[in-house]
């Protein structure tokens, strides 16, 4: 299949779960409808393999499953974008090509998630990633978790310098980060967000899209609040914003693939099994997080 374009970096894009079974197998079967569900409801890309989908949990062959019935199910409709998250830069370089192999259009390509770097490691470590194939990449910032920040300045100078390199996942939670990208890089890049309650601001400053948690419960919600923000029906996207804050803040903490797999749970569409060294949550944090559901169940908006 083609790369991605630029312009195919935006819209909603959800940073999809991994479906487990009771025995901790990948569930192939729900991962195929789930990602189907998703596109029917206006997603316009699945994000695979990303730590909202427990990739640091996933073996090799199971990755490459993932990525395989993930383009099964959507990957003639939608790109789907293959999360390039490991320890080394050779086995970065290795998941990259293989996820061209398998028919993915896109990568997300991240930092070491354990070893901190400079910058001179960094650049290489992502430049290594980028050269490797000719699929659009978007780079993933996210200081917050990754403890690694590339900085605006820094993002100009790789953009400068690699062709395939489309778009940035902004997570740093400043939304000022948006404008200093646009103000050195003018409209060579598309930034999309990456922290859930964020994601009107982000758009407002200039983003174009939303690589998205909660989407996996709620696609339509999401859909709707990007078209009504992009489209400048401020009103409209502040009520469904108001209405959705509560769910989108359970992205914004370390258990968030517990919490929005309770989501899908509660919402029809999944199940709560998350892998090891992860455990379903318990007590009062789900005694909390249970009420935090069912207030947003009792006053979902009709959108249609």
């Amino acid at each position: 299949m083609p790369s991605m374009q630029p312009t195919d970096w935006a819209g909603v894009l959800p940073a999809i779960t991994t479906p487990f079974q009771s025995n901790g197998e990948v569930d192939h079967n729900f991962l195929t409808s789930h990602s189907q569900w998703l596109v029917g409801c206006g997603c316009t890309g699945i994000v695979a393999l990303g730590s909202l989908g427990e990739g640091a949990t996933l073996t090799r062959e199971e990755k490459r499953a993932v990525l395989q019935t993930l383009v099964a199910a959507v990957g003639a409709t939608v790109p789907v974008v293959a999360a390039i998250s490991v320890l080394s830069t050779a086995e970065a370089v290795e998941l990259a090509k293989e996820a061209e192999s398998l028919g993915c259009r896109g990568l997300m390509v991240l930092p070491p998630y354990v070893y901190v770097g400079d910058w001179r490691e960094m650049r290489a470590h992502v430049a290594a990633i980028f050269q490797a194939t000719q699929l659009s990449c978007m780079l993933y910032n996210n200081p917050v978790a990754y403890k690694t920040d590339f900085v605006p300045e820094q993002i100009a100078e790789l953009a400068g310098a690699f062709a395939n390199f489309h778009a940035v996942k902004e997570s740093t939670t400043d939304v000022r980060r948006v404008t200093a990208i646009r103000a050195l890089t003018g409209d060579r890049l598309r930034i999309l967000m990456g922290v859930d309650d964020a994601i009107v601001e982000g758009l407002q400053a200039g983003a174009v899209g939303w690589i998205a948690g909660l989407a996996n419960a709620y696609p339509v919600e999401s859909v709707k609040l990007v078209e009504y923000t992009l489209a400048g029906k401020t009103q409209q996207a502040f009520e469904l914003y108001r209405w959705f804050l509560p769910m989108l803040r359970l992205d914004t903490v370390p258990k968030f693939p517990q919490l929005i797999k309770l989501v899908q749970a509660k919402a029809g569409m999944g199940t709560a099994t998350v892998r090891a060294p992860r455990m379903e949550i318990a007590g009062a944090e789900l005694d909390a997080t249970l009420a935090i559901i069912a207030e947003a169940q009792r006053t979902r908006p009709a959108l249609g």
